[in-house]
């Protein structure tokens, strides 16, 4: 761990909230990058690039996960498509594991 501290209002920027995968394929040409498609509550669903490709078999295993996003991060362009937020997952780089809610929550629920 030796990532520098942070204050908690540092970290209160953050803006975590709760959105489901409704669809994802991969970005041509890349190994490591999915496209996804995630309703986090808003009007319209945020598309989401994520470098986590290598650890996914199939794709529709992730259809209808719950996740969190950090829905403030400034948007990133990423082999030409807009990303709007980044999941969030944790890694032992052999194996991937999103994080998902312990019960199904309304998407756009607020991480605290």
């Amino acid at each position: 761990m030796d990532k520098e501290k942070i204050s908690y209002e540092y970290f209160a920027k953050l803006d975590i909230r709760l959105g489901t995968i409704i669809s994802a394929e991969k970005v041509p040409e890349t190994d490591k990058l999915l496209k996804l498609s995630v309703d986090s509550g808003e009007e319209k669903p945020r598309t989401i690039v994520a470098g986590v490709a290598q650890y996914v078999d199939d794709l529709e295993t992730l259809i209808g996960k719950q996740v969190p996003i950090v829905a403030n991060l400034e948007p990133r362009i990423l082999r030409g498509i807009e990303s709007q937020g980044m999941i969030l997952a944790a890694t032992d780089k052999e194996t991937l594991a999103l994080l998902h809610p312990s019960k199904q929550l309304m998407n756009g629920s607020k991480v605290r």
